[in-house]
């Protein structure tokens, strides 16, 4: 058996075994990552470009597709790679690299979206006070709060991860390298240490997940109460976009880890992580752009003003 200073690679799952699925695969991924890239850089370009847009709710929607573009990037890159070229070898530093990169930018999305619904809950419940809770100073410190604890989450989970003894070979039951597959390679009672990091960050997420939800019970209340329609459909159009992908994160990321043992397949599993990890970076931008009249307005005049004039 080899242990950790012997392996220098890790075998990840393949999607397919035939050539022209691998390249199937590869055109499918190359489709949806030019779509994330395409769809979050010109949510970062409108919200830049257009001052309309400098407001709290937008600031952290630019944050949020930065998130987006990161998380897929530490993917679906070295999975295109993979099925390029016939391959399913990865590094041991480059293994360590996306896990870290992925937990960072999945725990940094999860905060930002935190916020986002304190956000809409000032906005809407509370908006007498929206400026003073809100101001430009206290947006920064949350962003900044989010991306750190993103950070400290993954430094902390990639070192225990990578710190045990691997014993049990090399080969990853998943096309990316993920915390849970890499400890079921690891042959020291040590990996329950991570098994409580793992607890600890899950408890956190439930947190913030359960106060993503006293949010908008207090939000839907204070909707109910207002006299007019326009204050509904206002208040739901910026409201329902966020809702919807945090409903997208969460439903994803449970199912993957959640379900029942007795459902587990290799072809499950590879259809539900690939759910989770990529569907929502390169779906967001489409979810907050369809209801959401100034940003499409925005992108409407950024497209006008690229749009070469003719005399």
């Amino acid at each position: 058996m080899p242990n950790s200073s012997s392996i220098t690679q890790f075998l990840l799952l393949a999607f397919a075994d035939t050539r022209d699925l691998q390249l199937l695969h590869f055109a499918l991924f190359l489709g949806i990552y030019l779509a994330a890239i395409l769809g979050n850089g010109l949510i970062l370009t409108v919200i830049a470009c257009d001052h309309r847009l400098h407001t709290p709710m937008y600031f952290f929607l630019l944050n949020l597709a930065l998130l987006d573009l990161g998380s897929i990037s530490t993917i679906l890159p070295k999975a295109m790679a993979n099925s390029l070229w016939d391959t399913r070898a990865i590094s041991y530093a480059g293994c360590a690299a996306q896990v870290f990169s992925f937990i960072f930018f999945i725990a940094a999305e999860f905060y930002v979206l935190t916020v986002m619904a304190y956000d809409r809950y000032v906005a809407i419940c509370k908006p007498l006070h929206y400026g003073s809770l809100l101001g430009s100073r206290a947006c920064a410190q949350m962003a900044a709060a989010a991306w750190g604890n993103g950070f400290l989450t993954a430094l902390l989970h990639t070192v225990n991860t990578f710190s045990l003894p691997l014993c049990h070979g090399n080969v990853l039951d998943q096309f990316f390298c993920e915390i849970p597959h890499v400890l079921k390679l690891s042959c020291s009672d040590a990996y329950l240490r991570e098994a409580g990091l793992i607890t600890f960050s899950f408890c956190v997420g439930t947190g913030c997940f359960v106060f993503i939800v006293l949010s908008y019970v207090q939000i839907l209340r204070a909707v109910l109460r207002m006299p007019s329609e326009q204050g509904w459909y206002k208040a739901f159009s910026t409201c329902l976009p966020h809702l919807a992908v945090v409903s997208l994160f969460v439903s994803t990321s449970m199912f993957a880890y959640l379900k029942a043992p007795s459902i587990s397949s290799p072809a499950l599993n590879l259809v539900v992580s690939f759910l989770y990890s990529v569907v929502p970076p390169a779906v967001n931008p489409l979810i907050y752009s369809m209801r959401n009249k100034e940003l499409k307005e925005a992108l409407r005049k950024l497209l006008q003003c690229a749009r070469p004039q003719h005399r």
